[in-house]
């Protein structure tokens, strides 16, 4: 791969003089969906697809950028001096944010650079190739530069790029899975306190399978900001009747407690989901520690009817995906991952029962829908590299 990418560098730019071959994992969330923003824990992994950027510095203030995946946009060129979110510029949004990022944090990008990307990670699947570019992006400046920035800073800048520069309101979950993963270990992380431990995963006989929809979602323009609008009011009512900092700090029986501050149904379904799959979470990380894979997969399972019924952000797609894979021997949990409307489901399925998944639940998928969802068994794999 490093030789391939050097090679097109090459052809793109004219020479590769000075050009070093990096790489960004893209991530998937096992379960704690949609708590990241509401102080809740999270249990993403790293995978070892993700996004590879081959990069030089320049001596003047240009940027140009080529995407192997976009190679009909040709290369799309920039400067330093008008690092601002433009909607033509696509997907070159993100690398720009990260650059603006580290100058807003005090660390100013003095020269331009030429960047070429690609990514293994299905555009718009769900499994945060956006973060992937940014945490790739931030490891890129941090060698480039010198810039005394760790794995964990990596992410926050990220973050931050993707809320002010793109502005996605997203949390702080898929970059911190990103830029912090390590292999065969799941990141359980409090997003309250950024407090986290590595998790071993051992699914002896099993494998991760990735479902991917097939279906396209702008995170931006989706209903994604709506989500947590609605649940920053929800918490704003509890807060007059209980000591809380965010709906992470509730257990079910304490919400069920003071439900009826909430003044709107749809909010208190939002906010119960929070606080709900907060505690899953935490159950799902004591299950995977006793060995009880089983429990896992059915706190996955809740997870995802919690995200159809209370959160409303999974679709027929994604539903179809799940209630597919449920009805497959040899499942031991699915559900979706990401931000929804569309993206990918994540599922434990056995080794004995991964051709009949794939074939199982495509068929349904292309007969319901109407066109064919991808699967990808896929590994945890570690945090940004130098290749």
């Amino acid at each position: 791969m490093r030789e391939q990418l050097l090679q097109k560098f090459g052809e793109i730019f004219g020479d590769t003089d000075g050009a070093k071959v990096y790489f960004a994992p893209g991530r998937v969330n096992l379960i704690g969906e949609h708590t990241d923003y509401n102080g809740g824990h999270v249990f993403p992994c790293a995978l070892t697809i993700g996004t590879y950027g081959v990069a030089r510095k320049r001596q003047d203030r240009k940027l140009r950028f080529y995407s192997v995946n976009f190679e009909r946009l040709g290369v799309i060129e920039s400067d330093l001096d008008s690092l601002k979110p433009e909607k033509e510029a696509g997907w070159t949004n993100y690398p720009k944010g990260v650059l603006w990022a580290f100058g807003e944090k005090g660390m100013q990008v003095t020269n331009g650079m030429d960047l070429l990307l690609f990514g293994n990670i299905p555009n718009g699947s769900g499994l945060s190739s956006s973060a992937s570019v940014e945490v790739l992006t931030g490891s890129i400046l941090r060698d480039m530069y010198g810039f005394s920035v760790d794995n964990q800073q990596l992410a926050l800048i990220g973050q931050y790029s993707e809320n002010r520069f793109n502005g996605v309101n997203c949390g702080i979950m898929d970059q911190f899975a990103c830029a912090m993963g390590r292999a065969d270990n799941a990141i359980f992380l409090d997003t309250a306190t950024m407090v986290f431990e590595y998790a071993p995963i051992h699914l002896e006989g099993a494998k991760l399978v990735i479902s991917c929809s097939n279906k396209k979602r702008g995170l931006g323009d989706s209903k994604y900001n709506e989500r947590r609008s609605e649940c920053e009011t929800a918490l704003a009512e509890l807060q007059k009747v209980v000591d809380i900092r965010t709906l992470g700090d509730l257990d079910e029986e304490r919400f069920e407690e003071y439900k009826d501050a909430i003044k709107d149904a749809v909010r208190v379904r939002r906010a119960r989901h929070a606080v709900y799959e907060n505690q899953r979470t935490v159950k799902a990380v004591a299950a995977l520690k006793a060995n009880d894979i089983a429990e896992f997969g059915r706190l996955m399972n809740a997870s995802h009817v919690s995200l159809r019924d209370d959160y409303e952000v999974t679709g027929i797609e994604l539903d179809t995906l799940v209630e597919q894979a449920w009805k497959v021997e040899g499942v031991i949990g699915s559900r979706m991952t990401g931000a929804g409307f569309g993206g990918c489901t994540v599922s434990i399925v056995k080794d004995s029962a991964i051709e009949a998944f794939q074939e199982q639940v495509g068929k349904a998928y292309l007969e319901k829908i109407g066109y064919a969802a991808d699967f990808y068994v896929v590994e945890i794999g570690d945090g940004p590299v130098i290749l």
